[in-house]
């Protein structure tokens, strides 16, 4: 179809005429096809892109804020390097895109240490469970020496195990699993001692607060043996205590018996003085009251020789002139 034969011809140019008209009211002639922006949209495009910077701006300083607790350290590393360690609690920052931060415990913390197979003195085999509390004191050296806390925990479990074997190696099976025995008792601060000793030589940056036993065991193969020969032991240890007691009683016994038997002779002894001494001062009595008297004295004794001689079935024979039976019959010349 040819323009002339077009029957919309006519309608698109009033369209067009009616167009440029309004252009020139609002801004001067335009070409054909070309379109003015309106002046109010750089104005919000200029807003929007200040807006977009302000939030980008807040979320990188936001990202880069951290938060120190009490019981952590805060460790901001640059490349690799550690710059600094944050160890007071709040909020802190680092520097955007070139800075990290990782986190130490600061809190006391529990090693527990493999079970390991220890010689006593007197060759005895046991089986020691023990654990360990300790704690970061300088977290630069820490990751130094030791990189992480898994690291620094394998070599307090090389220390503690070394230790605890030298000086249970040093003490009796007896010794170690009597908890009254002095020689046991303190073992547990000699070992967190010793640890402590390596551990600052190394420069670790950590210190074991104590070490402790929490099981003693003995190898399956050895338990029956020993606890037989432990009863064994005891009984014998029970009938040398008794054998003592008995010996023991013997002794006080026969010592009390001499005391008796001593004690008893003295008493005789002195009952007897005392007794001739009563005999002697009744004798002195007798002689002076009777040498006022010998006729009445000589009458005294015969009548007790009455009493001692004469019965209900006594017969005497004696001449009739005789004393002793004018006395008795009451003939008094």
């Amino acid at each position: 179809m040819s323009k002339d034969n077009n029957p919309f011809k006519s309608i698109e140019e009033r369209f067009l005429e009616r167009q440029r008209a309004k252009r020139k009211v609002q801004g001067g002639p335009n070409e054909p096809g070309e379109i003015k922006p309106p002046v109010e949209m750089k104005k919000y495009v200029r807003l929007a892109i200040t807006i977009t910077a302000i939030f980008i701006v807040a979320v990188i300083l936001i990202s880069n804020l951290f938060i120190v607790k009490e019981n952590e350290y805060r460790v901001v590393r640059q490349f690799g390097e550690i710059k600094r360690i944050v160890q007071e609690p709040g909020i802190t920052m680092k520097i955007p895109f070139i800075q990290d931060v990782t986190t130490l415990p600061k809190n006391l913390m529990t090693l527990t240490v493999s079970e390991a197979e220890i010689n006593t003195r007197d060759k005895k085999r046991i089986i020691i469970d023990n654990y360990a509390v300790w704690k970061i004191t300088e977290p630069i050296k820490m990751i130094s020496n030791a990189r992480n806390i898994i690291n620094a925990e394998a070599r307090m479990e090389e220390f503690v195990y070394s230790v605890v074997r030298s000086e249970l190696g040093q003490l009796t099976y007896a010794d170690v699993v009597n908890d009254e025995n002095s020689s046991r008792g303190s073992l547990n601060d000699r070992v967190t001692a010793k640890v402590n000793e390596f551990l600052q030589a190394g420069n670790y940056g950590i210190e074991v607060v104590d070490v402790r036993m929490k099981r003693i065991d003995l190898p399956e193969e050895n338990e029956q043996s020993i606890y037989t020969r432990m009863i064994s032991e005891r009984q014998s240890t029970a009938q040398t205590y008794l054998s003592e007691g008995d010996a023991d009683k013997s002794r006080i016994e026969a010592e009390t018996d001499r005391e008796v038997t001593e004690m008893l002779a003295k008493a005789k002894k002195e009952a007897a003085v005392i007794h001739a001494e009563g005999e002697s001062k009744a004798a002195q009595i007798y002689n002076d009251t009777f040498s006022k008297d010998p006729e009445f004295y000589n009458l005294y004794r015969t009548l007790q020789s009455y009493s001692k001689t004469i019965g209900e079935d006594t017969m005497i024979i004696l001449p009739a002139e005789s004393p002793y039976a004018k006395i008795l019959t009451g003939y008094f010349e």
